[in-house]
């Protein structure tokens, strides 16, 4: 049986945590920041762990991600 392949694009975007979690970089802030709140760029610094729905998808895309 031939090996899965990984998506490129989401070993580029995406990392597990030890827990089997994805984390992920913050949404919204690439652009458009005069429009955001100053609470809303503190908030969405670093990266964010991807809820249960999301999550699933992700870990498709990265069959040998542990």
């Amino acid at each position: 049986m031939p090996k899965m392949k990984t998506k490129s694009g989401a070993k580029k975007r995406f990392k597990m945590t030890a827990s089997g979690r994805v984390k992920a970089g913050q949404a919204g802030k690439r652009h458009g920041m005069i429009k955001r709140s100053t609470k809303f760029i503190r908030n969405a610094r670093g990266t964010t762990v991807l809820c249960k729905a999301d999550e699933n998808i992700v870990k498709k895309y990265m069959p040998y991600a542990r």
